[in-house]
């Protein structure tokens, strides 16, 4: 990955290239966000505004082409993170933004895409009524599964955008750390965390938002994405302290990814990090009396 990085940082011509191609690509338009989230953090918003413009021709022949949105707003969702970073060099504030890409594009979804959410819903039906027949048949129980509404769909959508935008963002620092600054992207997202007060308001707000009813529970996710990294920092913080290998993260991220109750973990350990700042308890030396 550094090898491509490197070969994006060689001039304008290379950059465009990479952009470009995988822009047109529905696998590998998450490269052509990070490429444009490296150029702009290393090199200034225009540059990656100039490289932004180019993507959006392909990617908006995808959208026209096949209706899938996705490319193009995860282009536009990394670009606005990379450029909030790079203007205040804060990787929280770029992280709370996460909040605005993930709500702008379910409701641009919602606005502007009726037609291809009824698809999607339209899947998720067909896959879940093939599920009721299979578990109905070896159960000999009449098994109903609730089906997901356009609602549901642009909230998940939204939440996964953002998370995606939130990932080539940090790939695109990393990329950046790499080349100028090694160790750098390490230590700056371990040292991840938010105010009490911004800490409580992400979670008041998911909490207010789930209260609705379930068809938003897919949007109190994205409340509180930003929680969700912070978590994560946390996380590898905690590690590093303790000087645990990639082992031990190995399997966290597999509990992580295949169990819900950890990732509510996550998240309530980074609203407690917001009040206690556990990492500077880590790094205290022991009473020794």
């Amino acid at each position: 990955m550094k090898s491509l990085a490197e070969f994006v940082m060689r001039g304008r011509f290379q950059a465009l290239l990479l952009v470009v191609a995988g822009a047109g690509s529905l696998m590998f338009c998450w490269i052509s966000a990070a490429v444009i989230a490296l150029v702009t953090l290393r090199k200034g918003t225009a540059q990656g505004a100039w490289l932004l413009l180019w993507a959006l021709l392909p990617a908006g022949v995808l959208l026209y082409a096949f209706g899938d949105s996705g490319p193009l707003t995860l282009l536009l969702g990394t670009m606005l993170l990379a450029a909030v970073l790079r203007e205040t060099v804060s990787l929280s504030l770029a992280l709370l933004c996460s909040v605005v890409v993930g709500v702008g594009t379910g409701l641009v979804l919602i606005a502007f895409g009726g037609e291809f959410l009824q698809q999607v819903v339209t899947i998720f039906s067909d896959f879940l009524a093939q599920l009721e027949q299979q578990v109905s048949s070896q159960s000999e129980q009449n098994v109903v599964l609730a089906r997901p509404t356009a609602v549901q769909v642009a909230g998940l959508m939204g939440a996964g955008n953002a998370a995606v935008s939130v990932l080539c963002l940090l790939l695109g620092r990393y990329w950046q750390a790499a080349l100028y600054n090694p160790s750098g992207f390490g230590d700056e997202f371990r040292q991840l965390r938010f105010a009490p007060a911004i800490a409580g308001v992400l979670a008041l707000i998911a909490v207010g938002v789930a209260s609705l009813g379930v068809e938003y529970r897919t949007w109190a996710v994205i409340g509180v994405m930003p929680l969700n990294f912070a978590g994560l920092a946390l996380v590898h913080a905690r590690v590093k302290a303790r000087g645990q290998g990639t082992g031990w993260l190995t399997g966290f991220y597999l509990a992580w990814l295949l169990f819900d109750p950890v990732k509510m973990m996550v998240v309530f350990a980074a609203i407690a990090d917001s009040w206690f700042d556990f990492r500077q308890r880590w790094q205290q030396p022991p009473d020794t009396n």
